[in-house]
């Protein structure tokens, strides 16, 4: 009787102790995933370049080790779904906030409260004014960008002369914002370039396209339509393609391999440019990591380590560059087509 009291009161403390091993390996588990919580917020879902930013970033996540990446944002390109958004983020405890901004201004009241709980706050490829983040990411030099897209409107003009239009995203979208800002100083060095107009497409296949439509229809010496965004320049060279204007009308700006190839082939544009978005969704995961582990504070002159990308240095303005352009062509698509 007392034996057989002694085996089941072994075999009890034995599951005791195996279910307290197994709960506590759960909760180092767990401990261990969450470790770091990092929101990579976009402007949209849904959007090519922000998807491939997300592989970047799950790629950093997993280099790092005890990063949770979030990927999130609004179904349409307004401040108030990414408010929405970074308030549930706030909510979830996250340990950084990365964003892409579809308002400079209007996101600030909601990431000052973020960073007041505590979160680390950035920006990246789509900027949120200086009060509102600890330093903002271009994915390349905004004067590199403008004169690139130029550069690239007057390669697909005869002679290097004539109209062009930009179609871009929204209105107060940052990053196009001050891209077109810089098309519009530095036309001065391309004197042969005329810019007829610039109309929004807020980032939205539909609108993209009528707007390019309508802009065409309603300024037929327009010889090429520039977009310095991935949705406005593919939406263009549907129309282009749509409208039998292949050879007489080009789109260029900038875009994803992945969609333009089918634009490069059909003759709809010769070339266009963009950054590796996948390095850009890393090296913001990379900054966001550092600043949560406090190895650096972010400030002008402060250089970060970003794995592979080596170090990211921030400028005097409280920004930094991560590359510059990169030109797509018939040369290279189908190498790049399947990166991303």
């Amino acid at each position: 009787m007392s034996i057989k009291w002694e085996d089941e009161s072994m075999k009890l403390a034995k599951k005791l102790a195996i279910g307290v091993a197994f709960a506590v390996a759960m909760m180092a588990g767990t401990a261990s995933a969450a470790d770091i919580k990092i929101g990579l917020v976009v402007k949209s879902l849904g959007n090519g370049f922000f998807d491939a930013a997300n592989k970047g970033a799950q790629e950093a996540a997993k280099e790092l080790g005890g990063v949770e990446v979030i990927y999130t944002g609004p179904t349409t390109t307004t401040a108030e779904g990414q408010i929405e958004v970074i308030n549930s983020l706030i909510a979830q405890g996250v340990s950084a906030i990365a964003v892409s901004a579809n308002d400079p201004d209007a996101l600030v009241p909601a990431l000052k409260k973020a960073t007041q709980r505590g979160i680390k706050v950035i920006s990246w490829d789509s900027g949120v004014a200086p009060e509102g983040r600890i330093l903002q990411l271009n994915p390349s030099s905004n004067e590199l960008i403008g004169k690139m897209c130029l550069t690239l409107v007057k390669d697909h003009l005869d002679g290097g002369k004539g109209d062009f239009a930009i179609l871009s995203a929204t209105t107060t979208s940052t990053n196009q914002n001050i891209w077109i800002d810089q098309m519009k100083k530095q036309l001065k060095d391309f004197p042969g370039l005329n810019l007829v107009t610039t109309v929004y497409g807020d980032d939205l296949s539909d609108k993209s396209y009528r707007e390019a439509e309508g802009l065409l229809k309603a300024n037929p010496n327009i010889k090429v339509i520039v977009a310095p965004t991935t949705v406005g320049v593919l939406a263009a060279s549907k129309v282009v393609e749509d409208k039998g204007l292949v050879g007489k009308v080009y789109v260029t700006g900038l875009g994803l391999p992945s969609e333009m190839a089918g634009a490069i082939k059909s003759g709809a544009t010769k070339e266009f440019a963009i950054w590796n978005p996948i390095d850009l969704g890393y090296s913001a995961t990379q900054i966001a990591y550092r600043l949560v582990k406090g190895e650096t504070d972010g400030k002008p002159g402060s250089e970060i380590e970003a794995g592979r990308m080596g170090k990211i240095k921030v400028g005097d303005n409280g920004e930094a560059a991560m590359a510059d352009p990169f030109v797509y062509n018939a040369t290279n698509i189908d190498q790049f087509s399947k990166v991303f």
